[in-house]
């Protein structure tokens, strides 16, 4: 299986107005919260959209290292709400740490549990946003959304994600260098703002874009 965009992440100032908006806006299910983010500082929703995912995070502790980088990327962006993270599923996870390795691309956290296998890369390190790299077992499953989360899920998928950096060229061969293979669902653009990072986030739902 080709490495693939299995979960985006937003990060918002405000979560439960976030989640309001995309419920009534895109027709979303019961989103699942994960109290395990709250090792990060951080509150969540995980929305289940086909086998795919978008997850909302937001800052509530100033203590955690995770709560202040999304307080910084929601300062730089200048918005309410912006791009935070692309999680990759991979088949091999130490093929492709030891080529982020190569590459000198720092690791910031790194899970290993029954189900799933993840590191997350540093966001410098990969031009503009957290990637993580996961391998869940079964490859079908996805830990992170929650229990059940199949029959929470509505018809669609997250398609793509559109990233705003510096050198685009340079960005896109790093993130598939490290994945090991083309990422057609990650679009690498020119940052005319100002503000690196996950400018757009794709998603199809009920056959609409």
């Amino acid at each position: 299986m080709p490495p693939r965009l299995r979960q985006a992440v937003l990060c918002a100032r405000d979560l439960e107005v976030t989640v309001d908006r995309l419920r009534e806006e895109l027709g979303l299910g019961e989103p699942y919260r994960d109290p395990a983010v709250a090792y990060f500082g951080l509150a969540n929703a995980v929305f289940a959209i086909g086998e795919t995912f978008l997850e909302v995070v937001s800052p509530v502790s100033e203590e955690e290292p995770g709560a202040r980088t999304a307080a910084r990327q929601l300062e730089r962006s200048g918005a309410d709400v912006c791009g935070y993270m692309a999680m990759l599923q991979v088949t091999d996870l130490g093929a492709a740490r030891e080529r982020a390795r190569q590459m000198g691309v720092r690791e910031v956290f790194a899970v290993e549990l029954d189900d799933i296998e993840e590191v997350h890369l540093h966001p410098a390190d990969m031009r503009g946003a957290i990637v993580a790299l996961s391998v869940p077992d079964p490859a079908a499953s996805w830990r992170w959304g929650g229990e059940g989360w199949a029959d929470r899920s509505v018809p669609g998928r997250v398609a793509g994600i559109t990233l705003a950096v510096a050198d685009p060229e340079e960005t896109r061969a790093r993130w598939e260098g490290i994945a090991g293979a083309a990422l057609p669902a990650c679009l690498f653009e020119p940052d005319i703002a100002g503000a690196p990072g996950i400018a757009a986030i794709t998603v199809e739902v009920c056959g609409e874009t």
